[in-house]
Formats: structure tokens, C-alpha cells, sequence
């Protein structure tokens, strides 16, 4: 494998983000969104890993946002090498699949991104990237480990192991989301990251892998790129033999299986705003604390994030640690700190219909 090879970034654009609710929704989800700057997160993404060594990106997305996601994109001075289109959500490790088919199952080393995470250090992500380029030749399947600053239990963990490299250190286990107690400890242990999502690895080498540890799922994968459809760059896998794959995440289905898998721990100003809390805790707030776009007129209030869209004017006065939500016909109101409670509001309204 040359060192001239260009990594193929890999744009993971399936998911629904509807914790982000009312803005995000199933048929505009918050990686289209402009959530975190003016751009959109999908644009954000596509830019951090434009450049010299890096080819054009294949973006694996749900088929409804085919025209949105090439039209933003165009947008960011971006086109897609493969737009895959899933016909049904399966989890990370075979729309992975899929991108790694796409871009041609070689040595090629794709650089695996969710397109809805932010990163506001991109050098320290390009260095990680450089630190991490030699081990993914000879093979290894990396990960981007993410320097934890809170005992965070919405996330998996990782516990760093011996350095294999400059920078870079073999992954002794994957932790699941743990409780608190146990965040705390590894926190204050030291040793541990995140697991951000973000992989580095050779097409060949996770086709290979997955050969070994998912077998079914690499078999639904060929099978669905065999028979699917194509225009242009456009890639609609054939639905029947996708849904024939288990669903499954990367990590179960490969990461935590296979015997050389690195971490290189990375400290990049990482968010994957999974909640209101996540996105007020990034933002630029004004001296009271607030974080406010849209038609907003916010009075003797602080620590409070409103959004007002869709010509709708919202007005607070007096009151603190609010999240104030307009989008639409819709409106969310709940305290600071328990905006992970957005997914039961989306539960009642399923189930009210």
C-alpha cells in the first residue's frame, strides 16, 4: 500500500437524531440541520476531511435525504465519490460494509465519520489521523479515542493499552456505557477515553474482518451492492438482501473481536451533541449564560438555550436553566439537565399516535 493513497472519507449519515426533536425529525435530521454554525453538521463533516490526503467522500445515508444531502454537499465544494442510499437502518457495522464494497474492498484506508459530531480542533484530528496512518497499513483497525473531561455514562469507554506506536496504543478492552461510579473511577484513574465512533482502516482489512466475526452480514452486504441499483453516483443497495443482515454496531460486530485493534487518544474539541444540553454546553453563550437564535427576546434570564424558528417569536423573562425549543407548529420547554428526557416525549407521541 503507497503512502500517496488517498483515505476515503466515509460519511455516516443514517441516523434520525431524534433526541434533538422538534428541530430534528426522521425526514430532516440533525446532521442536515445548521445545529452548531452556519453550516449544516453534514457539511461541517465533509469539510474537516477535505484536503490533499484525502479523497472525495462516500456518504452511506437514508434514501429520503438523497437530494439533501447532495445538495448540501455541493454546497461545502464537496461531491460524493458514492452516495449509498440504505433501504432500511442496520446499524453501523453494515452500512460500513457497504461504503467499504463501494469504495472498491482494497487497501484504501477509509476514514469512518458519524456525519452529526463536532470537531472544533481539526488539526489535532488531522495529526491523530497521521499518527494513525502507519498501523493502518500493516493492517490494524483503529479507533479515535476522545480525552474524557466528565464521568460521562451516555458513552462506551475505552482502556488504553500498551503504546504500539507513536501516539498510538493497543486497545486492552471496550468498556459499555458504564453507571457513574464507574465513569468516576476511570476518569480519575486515568487510561481510559471515549469511544467517539471515528475509525481509520483499510477497506480489505474490515471486508476481511468481517468475514471472520459476521459473516451473514458481510454475505447481506455483497449481496444488496451485487443486485442494487445505480445512477451516477447514486447506490441503492437491494432492500431484500440488506434486511437480511443482523443489525449490528461496529464495535460488537468487529472492533471488539479482532486481535489488533489501536487507540489513539485525542483531544479535539469533540461533541457528538446527542441532546439540547450537549449543544448549549458547546455554544457561544452571551453574559448570562444564554444561548439564543431565532426571533428571541430573553429578559432578566440566564443559563437558559432557546431556538425560535419558522417565524415564531418566543419571549422569557425571569427565569433560568430552560430549554426552550420552537420548530414549526412545535414547541418544547424543559429544564436545563434533563434534555435526554426528549426520547419519552417522542415515545408518547408514537403512542398517541
Amino acid at each position: 500500500m503507497s503512502d500517496s493513497q488517498p483515505i476515503v472519507p466515509v460519511i455516516l449519515s443514517g441516523g434520525s437524531g431524534t433526541r434533538l426533536w422538534p428541530m430534528s425529525r426522521a425526514e430532516k435530521p440533525k446532521q442536515l440541520l445548521s445545529l452548531t454554525a452556519e453550516e449544516t453538521m453534514l457539511q461541517l463533516t465533509a469539510r474537516r476531511a477535505a484536503g490533499e490526503q484525502f479523497g472525495p467522500p462516500i456518504v452511506v445515508a437514508n434514501a429520503h435525504h438523497a437530494d439533501m444531502v447532495e445538495e448540501q454537499l455541493a454546497a461545502a465544494d464537496s461531491t460524493a465519490r458514492a452516495l449509498v442510499l440504505e433501504p432500511i437502518g442496520r446499524n453501523t457495522a453494515p452500512a460500513i460494509a457497504l461504503a467499504a464494497i463501494a469504495a472498491g474492498g482494497g487497501a484504501e484506508p477509509l476514514l469512518v465519520m458519524p456525519s452529526d459530531h463536532v470537531i472544533t480542533d481539526v488539526d489535532a484530528f488531522h495529526a491523530a489521523i497521521q499518527a494513525a496512518l502507519p498501523l493502518v497499513r500493516d493492517g490494524w483497525l483503529v479507533t479515535f479515542g476522545i480525552t474524557p473531561d466528565v464521568p460521562e455514562t451516555g458513552y462506551g469507554w475505552i482502556k488504553v493499552g500498551e503504546a504500539i506506536g507513536d501516539g498510538v496504543h493497543r486497545v486492552e478492552r471496550f468498556v459499555e456505557k458504564p453507571p457513574r461510579e464507574k465513569a468516576e473511577e476511570m476518569l480519575a484513574h486515568g487510561g481510559h477515553t471515549w469511544n467517539g465512533g471515528i475509525f481509520l482502516f483499510r477497506a480489505d482489512i474490515y471486508l476481511g474482518a468481517l468475514a471472520s466475526y459476521a459473516p451473514e452480514m458481510l454475505a447481506a452486504a455483497q449481496q444488496a451492492m451485487e443486485k442494487g441499483r445505480r445512477d451516477g453516483a447514486r447506490i441503492w443497495p437491494d432492500a431484500d438482501s440488506f434486511a437480511a443482515s443482523p443489525s449490528d454496531s461496529i464495535d460488537y460486530a468487529v472492533m471488539e473481536k479482532a486481535p489488533r485493534v489501536a487507540v489513539v487518544p485525542v483531544t479535539m474539541g469533540w461533541s457528538d451533541v446527542g441532546s439540547w444540553d450537549a449543544l448549549h454546553a458547546i455554544s457561544h453563550a452571551d453574559a448570562g449564560g444564554n444561548v439564543v437564535r431565532g426571533d428571541a427576546v430573553v429578559i432578566e434570564s440566564s443559563n437558559c438555550l432557546v431556538r425560535a424558528e419558522g417565524g415564531k417569536r418566543v419571549a422569557l423573562v425571569g427565569v433560568e436553566d430552560l430549554i426552550v425549543v420552537v420548530s414549526g407548529d412545535d414547541v418544547l420547554v424543559l429544564p436545563r439537565g434533563r434534555s435526554q428526557e426528549v426520547k419519552k416525549i417522542i415515545e408518547a407521541m408514537q403512542k398517541s399516535g
